[in-house]
Order: C-alpha cells, then sequence, then structure tokens
C-alpha cells in the first residue's frame, strides 16, 4: 500500500474505531449488568493475551525473537502492563459500572489534560496560559456536568464518574510510559508482552467471580457482546487505532477522539434510553472544548504523547 493509499484509508479506519469504541460504552454497560465486573474483566484478560500470542506466532513465526522485547526494557514493559492493563482497565470497568454510557465516554475524554499536567510534573512540557485555561475550563465541564449528581450527595453513578478520573490519569501515565516501547517494537508485539504482565493479577482477582457466575441464567445475546467487546472493540480496535496514528500522527488523529461523547451518547439514548438534561449537554460542551484547548494549544511534542482514552 503507497502512503498516499494508506493515508486514506487511515480516515475510514480511524472513523471506523471511533463508532466501535463510542458504541461500545453502552455495550459494555449492557454486559455489565447482566454479568458483572468481576466475570467479564477474567473473560477479558483470558482472551485478549491468547489472541495476542496466537497473532504474535502468526507473524513472527520465522522471527520469534523479533517479538521478544530486550532485557533492559521489561521494566518498562511491567510498569506498562500493571498500570495500563492491570489498574486501568480494572478500574474503568468499576467505574462504569457505577456511572452511565455517556457520562463514562465524557469524563474518561479528560485523558489528555492529565497527560498534560504529569508532562509538566516531569519536566518535559511547560504548561503555558492557553493550557492552563483549558485546563480550567474542561474540570470545570466535568463539574457542571456532574452537578446535579452532588448536589443529591455523592450518588452511585457520582462515584462512578469520580473513579474515571482516576483511570483517565492512570491511562495518561501509561500513554507517556509506553510511547518508547511502540517506538521500538510495534503495537502488537507492546500490547502482548504488556498482558503477560498485567493479566495474570487480574484472572486470580477476578476468578471467583467467574466461577460464581450463573452460566444458565446468561443469554447468547450476552456471549455475542461479550465476544465482540473483547476482540473487536478492546484488541482489533486497539490495534487500529495505534496504525492509525502511525500513518496519520497523533496530532491529526486525536481530535478524531472527541467524537466519542456525543457517539456514547446517540448509540446510549437509541439502546438503553439514556436521556440528557440541557445542563448536562452544556457541561458535556464545555468538557470537550476545554479539552481540546488545552491539548492544541501545546507544544508538538506535548501533542504527539497526548491521547484520550478509549475506555
Amino acid at each position: 500500500m503507497s502512503p498516499a493509499s494508506a493515508y486514506r484509508w487511515s480516515m475510514i479506519v480511524a472513523i471506523l474505531v471511533m463508532v466501535i469504541w463510542g458504541a461500545n460504552f453502552p455495550i459494555t454497560k449492557y454486559i455489565l449488568e447482566r454479568i458483572g465486573v468481576g466475570p467479564f474483566l477474567f473473560f477479558r484478560f483470558l482472551a485478549m493475551p491468547l489472541i495476542g500470542f496466537a497473532l504474535l506466532a502468526l507473524i513472527y513465526r520465522k522471527r520469534w525473537r523479533y517479538a521478544v522485547p530486550k532485557r533492559d526494557d521489561w521494566a518498562r514493559f511491567a510498569a506498562c502492563g500493571m498500570i495500563g492493563h492491570a489498574m486501568h482497565v480494572g478500574i474503568v470497568m468499576w467505574g462504569m459500572n457505577l456511572s452511565t454510557p455517556f457520562s463514562s465516554a465524557l469524563v474518561l475524554t479528560s485523558g489528555p489534560l492529565w497527560t498534560l499536567l504529569i508532562l509538566a510534573a516531569l519536566g518535559a512540557e511547560k504548561l503555558r496560559g492557553p493550557q492552563v485555561t483549558g485546563t480550567l475550563l474542561a474540570f470545570g465541564g466535568i463539574l457542571l456536568f456532574l452537578s446535579d449528581k452532588f448536589t443529591a450527595g455523592l450518588a452511585r453513578a457520582g462515584l462512578g464518574d469520580v473513579v474515571l478520573l482516576f483511570a483517565a490519569s492512570l491511562f495518561s501515565l501509561y500513554t507517556i510510559l509506553v510511547r518508547p516501547l511502540v517506538s521500538r517494537y510495534g503495537p502488537l508485539v507492546v500490547l502482548v508482552w504488556t498482558l503477560v504482565v498485567g493479566a495474570p493479577p487480574m484472572l486470580l482477582i477476578t476468578l471467583p467471580a467467574a466461577l460464581a457466575l450463573d452460566y444458565a441464567s446468561v443469554g447468547w445475546l450476552t456471549w455475542w457482546w461479550v465476544f465482540w467487546a473483547i476482540t473487536v472493540s478492546s484488541f482489533l480496535g486497539w490495534l487500529g487505532w495505534a496504525w492509525v496514528n502511525a500513518v496519520r500522527g497523533i496530532a491529526r488523529s486525536a481530535p478524531l477522539q472527541y467524537m466519542m461523547p456525543p457517539l456514547a451518547a446517540v448509540f446510549s439514548w437509541i439502546t438503553l434510553g439514556e436521556t440528557f438534561t440541557w445542563l448536562k449537554l452544556a457541561g458535556a460542551v464545555v468538557v470537550m472544548a476545554g479539552v481540546a484547548w488545552a491539548q492544541f494549544a501545546s507544544s508538538p511534542a506535548a501533542r504527539n504523547t497526548t491521547q484520550a482514552d478509549a475506555g
């Protein structure tokens, strides 16, 4: 495929991934309501490494040594596996179980703000006036969006959104840590070996819940969406988005991620009947505007390490 053709196809793939990820918020909510957080996490962390190793063996079958990380990189792989998979994914699922699809998508969009703050704390990026303004605007929008929940006390949905804010910060830290590995090894190798670290503790933690699940009561439609969420949305979606970033560059592809909250809202309204007040819609607009302002007022280096969390 020529570079020009790859660039054209990358836009098609990017939009397709955004649609899949936007729809994944209500799909995940549907799954969690029927089988719970623990069993879903168990199936996810059982299936994804197996799929990854099967694909890795197919691609690197005659040059396996290129698919194995160097010894000096294992500490970073371990950190990325624990932060990006075990901690981040587990906390995201817990938060989504306590929140709504639209709230989850919107709050997780704050990921680029956390990335900028972490870079600034590490001294890799100096925050400028527009970045500070955008950051404050986005957090103000989140507070506006959640205001109706907090006025009634820290309800379950409000707690879920706070949990998701923390999860977004973990994903931002993972994004910064994993970038050098992706540059050296490619997205598939990084995904597989970080799962090797992150999956085992999650399998041990969630095994009791998976054993306690009443499998006879789970319908075929739920199993289909479990398969879709793990293989299509999580695995193939992640690889597709990594390819889009490699072809288009993160600075060009990142704005497309702001499609996720409105797409999640539409899919959630159609499938789950989620409703939105004007206050929530106004807060959502302020959040996305603030995130965009903060992200694209940053330096080119910071834009190349800043992404929103796909959930």
